[in-house]
């Protein structure tokens, strides 16, 4: 049984990329443009910034396009995010809102390590 689920694996990776970059697109259009939802009024230099790494970011690693590294200039994205935004309000990532944050931080490490998996730009270039 585990064989044939192994076989799976890279199917497994690529839906998860596909969908955090989904998610992680959607932070940034909210951040830039007020879609899905309204963003901030104003943004400043770090919303901007971390605005166009998660539209960019997310849209790359939606096609799985330069994955590797782009997954892992997200992952660092959101190791810095945590620690500059939630950290500071609670120890506890369910009370600082951080917990999206963390969880986006290890998928795109993971990313890093295991590359796009299937339906992506990536593997048919032979990344």
């Amino acid at each position: 049984m585990t064989g044939k689920l192994s076989a799976l694996q890279p199917y497994a990776i690529g839906a998860l990329r596909i969908v955090a970059g989904l998610l992680y697109f959607e932070h940034g259009t909210q951040k830039l443009f007020g879609i899905p939802i309204p963003g901030p009024e104003t943004l400043g230099t770090l919303p901007l910034v971390s605005g166009l790494l998660e539209v960019i970011g997310g849209a790359l690693i939606i096609l799985g396009l330069f994955t590797r590294p782009v997954a892992f200039v997200l992952s660092g994205h959101m190791a810095f995010a945590y620690w500059m935004a939630h950290a500071p309000k609670s120890v506890f990532p369910v009370a600082n809102g951080g917990d999206a944050a963390i969880l986006f931080c290890f998928v795109f490490l993971l990313l890093v390590t295991t590359g796009a998996g299937a339906l992506s730009i990536d593997r048919l270039k032979g990344r």
